[in-house]
């Protein structure tokens, strides 16, 4: 992490762990309007000409999309279609995209783009002097309005501003991301009219939207659909070859969605991690946690992948047989039902 954003953080009463989540005391609530640094987040830059063109071959999103609207989720599959990274792209200029990643994964993201990349006139590389800022609550629209002046309309939405980019996400929120000595001095001057708030906070937000998050624990382990990426347009059916385009679109319109991505919670002494299996009471691996967050002592929420014959008629437990049973929750999208139809 960039030193100077560290020492900013920690000035302002930041802890951060190992994994780069960030801690405060502060206890938020649905009146809190909040900022968040999203220290678990790395950018990789694609600059050069062919960056669009190089991106449109790798990823599963349109980036034709990403060039009208601003930014898109996106995942970077292996031959057989599992993902191996999951990113925000978000264009800058013409020649400079950026891929905000999972900052656990970002090493591995990157050495897997630059294997494909050789070819192209363009380059990546991962760029620690870029660094963001999640924004939230009744009065995140104002806050932004402070970044740059002109808001993004709509989910993916971004205004640029140099090298200071602001994105709408689900949830009427907004990331920012710019360089780190100008980020250490607007979060400062935010923080004034907002609550400092923690990983935590940005990850049940995150969750509550329905927005899946890979990580080292759980690359290569989902298909898109299995995390509901196509309900973000994340995944591209029209738009023509990308790496494991085959696989995701056979399963789209030949195939069957087994198993989808839930909102739930759980009572558990433990956190659930990602990658966490779940079974059932008669069955083992019926499914696996994506990423999980505190809601009070001993309460999570979480987004898991599970076998949805299992999800409609048993319990689903945590870590074993006999683990704590996980609580359905409604997410805020409705998935297509022919997706879980036979196509034959």
């Amino acid at each position: 992490m960039n030193t100077h954003w560290h020492d900013s953080l920690a000035a302002l009463g930041y802890t951060l762990d190992e994994q780069g989540n960030a801690t405060t005391g502060n206890s938020t609530s649905q009146d809190s309007t909040c900022l968040v640094p999203l220290t678990r987040q790395r950018i990789i830059r694609i600059t050069g000409p062919e960056a669009q063109k190089f991106l449109q071959g790798q990823l599963s999103c349109n980036l034709a999309e990403v060039e009208r609207i601003g930014s898109r989720l996106g995942s970077h599959c292996n031959i057989k279609g599992h993902m191996i990274s999951l990113f925000r792209v978000m264009k800058q200029t013409p020649e400079s995209f950026w891929l905000r990643s999972n900052s656990g994964n970002a090493d591995k993201a990157l050495a897997t783009i630059k294997k494909y990349i050789l070819f192209s006139k363009a380059e990546a590389q991962l760029s620690d002097d870029l660094v963001g800022i999640g924004l939230f609550g009744p009065n995140a629209t104002e806050l932004g309005a402070q970044i740059i002046a002109t808001i993004p309309a709509e989910n993916d939405g971004v205004s640029v501003e140099g090298e200071k980019l602001l994105v709408r996400v689900p949830g009427n929120r907004f990331e920012c991301w710019l360089p780190a000595a100008d980020a250490a001095e607007l979060i400062k001057q935010l923080s004034q009219q907002a609550m400092l708030a923690g990983t935590d906070d940005w990850l049940l937000q995150e969750i509550r939207a329905g927005l899946p998050e890979l990580n080292s624990d759980t690359s290569e382990a989902f298909i898109p659909q299995m995390t509901n990426l196509q309900v973000f347009d994340g995944v591209s059916f029209t738009k023509g070859c990308y790496t494991g385009q085959e696989v995701v679109t056979r399963l789209q319109h030949r195939g069957i969605l087994k198993k989808p991505m839930y909102r739930a919670s759980v009572t558990s002494t433990e956190r659930p991690q990602p990658g966490q299996a779940l079974h059932t009471a008669e069955k083992e691996d019926v499914g696996q946690v994506v990423i999980a967050a505190p809601t009070g002592a001993g309460q999570y929420e979480l987004l898991a992948v599970i076998n949805k014959e299992q999800a409609e008629h048993s319990d689903i437990r945590l870590g074993s047989a006999e683990g704590p049973v996980l609580e359905l929750l409604e997410l805020p999208y409705e998935l297509d039902p022919r997706l879980f139809e036979s196509k034959r």
